[in-house]
């Protein structure tokens, strides 16, 4: 929602409430991996910053656009990099079958 420019305030914190209430109507599974911790984290925090806060409106909506997107692009690229990893052993392995 953050880079849809469309998206209002109002939209956002409708969505975010009711994906966040889904979220902990779910047994938690403990995951010690580093990203499921800092998902964790940002979920939280991202909610109390917005959801939890009474005067959270557009102004300030469009301040945290852009940080926001920069901290999911960073989760992005932690998740990611777990598959990066296997895929250059996978090439690694792969080659060793020519020599």
């Amino acid at each position: 929602m953050f880079r849809d420019e469309s998206s209002t305030s109002h939209a956002f914190v409708t969505k975010f409430r009711m994906l966040k209430q889904k979220l902990d109507e779910r047994e938690e599974t403990h995951l010690d991996a580093e990203y499921h911790r800092e998902l964790k984290s940002y979920i939280n925090r991202l909610y109390q910053q917005t959801c939890q806060k009474e005067d959270f409106g557009e102004d300030e909506f469009t301040d945290i656009r852009e940080a926001e997107m920069s901290n999911l692009n960073r989760l992005q690229k932690m998740k990611n990099s777990v598959s990066y990893k296997k895929e250059k052993h996978k090439t690694k392995h792969h080659h060793e079958e020519w020599e």
